[in-house]
């Protein structure tokens, strides 16, 4: 296919959109395949009424019950994938037993609480807005230091990569030297003496449990290019044009097959005039997308809280609200920090999630 040109169009994408149309983007392979925009009179979004699967749906994750928690892992699974499976867990408490999932990598993102991953590998804290990216068959556990601590969990069959950054240089997004590894540390005596110690090892969807009488974090060295890793939204270093609305491709943080994670951090907005400044409306036609709002404000959307998880399945548009749009006419920075996950196959969203969803989300673009 080639460069075709029909009706009323602006010069370049992103700019200098005509007075009173709606630009969308019509693309293949996320943001980085073949694309046409189309130039619309009224926003794609904004039906009255709609049915069926792609109904956008958001939902407000930390008030779901506790009591609805694994008793192993204290978390439960929100939608799942070919390539992916995202969890929330709510943790009170250090917990007395280690997990080991030889089903894939385990990406924890630190939304809420202080604390320490104890692993093979040896021990790294942990904070708010931390991802923690623990490979495939490592034993673990959290002790929880200050607060509860709430987590969203991205699981992949797939090894977790750092994708490569192209044009931009390894260096781009963050330096690896950023990423943080864990210290070995003595155990602690008080915890190795006179008891037994359960490692709970899932593979399948099953729980396997096996019971050591010493404490299973023995390890004394490890050398190798395979241990758990720590990055903190802080050293994400947002990629940002003043004169051309980028696409959300460029925040891309971490990569698993058909699952992408990427970071939206706080940056400056375009400052030339004729630019957009707000995200272009699209249709996800490759990719399911989960967005987890963790803090700031969400200058795309209104009424989106920190704790929110908003989701967008392929085929179905979604783009600014347009009280956002009005709103962003006048911003210069967005505070925001987000993680977004995209999946290749799609999503089937968990029963449990219907006690926390926002019903009408799906109508808000609709509303004034």
């Amino acid at each position: 296919m080639y460069l075709k040109t029909r009706g009323t169009v602006p010069n370049q994408a992103h700019v200098g959109i005509p007075e009173g149309l709606y630009e969308e983007e019509h693309g293949r392979n996320g943001f980085v395949g073949s694309v046409s925009h189309l130039y619309r009179t009224h926003p794609p979004t904004a039906w009255i009424d709609i049915a069926g699967k792609l109904r956008p749906r958001a939902f407000a994750c930390t008030q779901i019950s506790e009591t609805i928690l694994s008793v192993t892992t204290q978390s439960v699974l929100l939608m799942q994938s070919r390539d992916v499976s995202l969890y929330l867990s709510w943790q009170r408490e250090t917990m007395p037993y280690f997990v080991r999932n030889a089903d894939g990598d385990d990406v924890y993102f630190v939304h809420r609480g202080r604390g320490r991953f104890e692993t093979d590998y040896g021990v790294l804290s942990y904070e708010p807005g931390d991802y923690l990216v623990v490979p495939k068959g490592t034993t673990y556990r959290t002790h929880v230091d200050l607060g509860p601590s709430f987590f969203l969990i991205v699981e992949t069959p797939v090894a977790v990569v750092v994708p490569d950054r192209g044009a931009l240089g390894q260096h781009a997004l963050f330096d690896k030297g950023v990423l943080r590894a864990p210290d070995l540390e003595p155990v602690e005596p008080a915890e190795t003496a006179g008891r037994t110690w359960d490692v709970h090892i899932k593979h399948r969807g099953e729980w396997t449990r096996v019971v050591y009488p010493f404490y299973p974090m023995d390890v004394v060295g490890w050398k190798g290019d395979l241990w758990v890793a720590k990055l903190n939204v802080r050293d994400f270093r947002p990629v940002v044009s003043p004169r051309y609305h980028l696409p959300p491709s460029v925040h891309q943080t971490f990569q698993a097959g058909g699952c992408l994670i990427s970071t939206f951090a706080p940056r400056p907005l375009e400052s030339d005039p004729q630019a957009l400044r707000v995200p272009f409306y699209h249709r996800n036609t490759d990719y399911d997308e989960v967005l987890f709002y963790h803090d700031g404000e969400f200058f795309s959307r209104s009424g989106i809280r920190p704790g929110m998880l908003t989701f967008h399945p392929q085929g179905i548009h979604h783009g600014p609200q347009p009280q956002a749009v009005q709103a962003g006419k006048t911003k210069t920075y967005t505070s925001e920090v987000a993680v977004m996950v995209e999946s290749k196959t799609p999503f089937t969203v968990q029963p449990e999630m219907d006690t926390v969803e926002i019903k009408d989300y799906a109508l808000s673009w609709s509303r004034p």
